[in-house]
């Protein structure tokens, strides 16, 4: 089995583009993300640690004189027209390039018709946040054709506010923060509370991250998301019952939540631990990527697996048998299901002159332990959003 590393060739929306409106586009990119360890502790207040991709979404662009929106999609093979007036959610494509016209709208921002075309080679469903990548690259797009003098900041938060109101994902502001402000050769240690963030280094000489993407999707995803962020505020409640300034997971300390959460539900301490446990694994990671010590980081990342598997029990089978099968694997530094759970990909450090042969002997197995295909490919840290021109 072949590792996937391919290049987005950039020829391909700007010729749509020429080819649908017959003049030449201004070019923009956002990038997709990973979190290198940092998981869901985003909506406790946490850290998180993620860095934009060398995967992303594209768009051709340029304006028009009258207030009609045109859009084509080349990964959907669909275009769809409406007025500036006219905007709806419709569950689809165009949700991500709407909700931010939507956005910009009632921001009071001075916008006109446009045309639009969309690519990308982000894998979708895999939890690298392509539909924040659409989102960002769109908002730079229409920042800069405009002249509306948005910062990064700003358009991170439209983007979020257009995935919460267009597309109905309640989603934390991590996976538009990276796309927007992500650095090559770095991660974004960001505060999610304060949204503070410094970039760390990573220096991985001879490793890779490659993913290991389960190709399984299970419904339980949305709900039992909702019902963990439930059970975190549930504790928190009952911490805040005898300290009264404690406002999330962030604030509450081992010691309260024995004294206060374990007699009342053992299974809420146990979620409420791990995140507790995760905010101080993250820091930890992050000095250890400030001295190079990868292979700290990768005993890290398993034991954020084994947290998010036991404790906060968000994995599957799938993703648990990934990281099983290459925990003992001498080549593998680290492993670790990434993203909301349920489903996507597992994220691993490998060294780089062993990873064909890692790939072709997880693809076997998997194969015959699950009956699914594995799909393998190597990501690489990138700039955030930007023009293209």
């Amino acid at each position: 089995m072949n590792v996937n590393t391919g290049k987005y060739n950039i020829d391909i929306v700007k010729n749509k583009f020429r080819e649908l409106f017959q003049e030449e586009p201004r070019l923009f990119r956002s990038p997709g993300r990973i979190n290198i360890i940092g998981e869901h502790t985003d909506y406790n207040d946490g850290f998180v640690l993620p860095a934009a991709i060398d995967q992303a979404a594209y768009v051709a662009v340029g304006k028009r004189s009258d207030d009609m929106i045109h859009l084509a999609s080349l990964a959907f093979n669909e275009t769809y027209s409406c007025r500036l007036s006219e905007l709806r959610p419709s569950k689809s494509w165009t949700d991500y390039v709407l909700g931010v016209v939507d956005q910009l709208l009632k921001n009071g921002c001075d916008i006109g018709g446009f045309n639009l075309v969309l690519d990308g080679d982000i894998k979708i469903g895999a939890g690298l946040s392509s539909s924040a990548a659409v989102e960002c690259s769109v908002l730079f797009a229409l920042n800069e054709l405009f002249a509306l003098g948005l910062p990064k900041m700003q358009i991170a938060k439209l983007a979020q506010a257009a995935e919460h109101q267009f597309a109905g994902v309640k989603c934390g502001i991590m996976d538009q923060f990276a796309s927007v402000f992500g650095k090559a050769g770095h991660a974004v240690q960001l505060d999610c509370r304060s949204l503070e963030y410094q970039y760390v280094p990573i220096q991985m000489d001879g490793i890779k991250m490659v993913m290991f993407n389960s190709n399984v999707s299970h419904s339980l995803a949305s709900s039992e998301y909702n019902t963990r962020r439930q059970q975190c505020e549930q504790g928190v409640a009952w911490v805040r019952q005898y300290v009264p300034n404690i406002r999330s997971l962030r604030d509450v300390s081992q010691t309260q939540l024995e004294q206060y959460v374990l007699h009342r539900d053992a299974l809420i301490y146990k979620r409420c631990r791990y995140v507790l446990d995760e905010n101080a694994r993250l820091l930890s990671a992050c000095d250890d990527l400030k001295k190079g010590d990868i292979a700290a980081l990768g005993e890290k990342m398993f034991l954020t697996h084994e947290g998010l598997s036991k404790a906060y029990e968000v994995s599957c089978t799938e993703l648990d048998w990934l990281v099983e099968f290459v925990r003992h694997e001498s080549d593998v530094l680290g492993a670790r299901m990434m993203g909301g759970g349920f489903g996507g990909c597992s994220i691993n450090l490998v060294k780089e002159n062993a990873i064909d042969v890692l790939v072709e002997k997880v693809s076997k197995a998997y194969k015959h332990a699950t009956g699914l295909t594995l799909d393998a490919f190597t990501v690489t840290t990138s700039e955030g959003s930007g023009s293209l021109d």
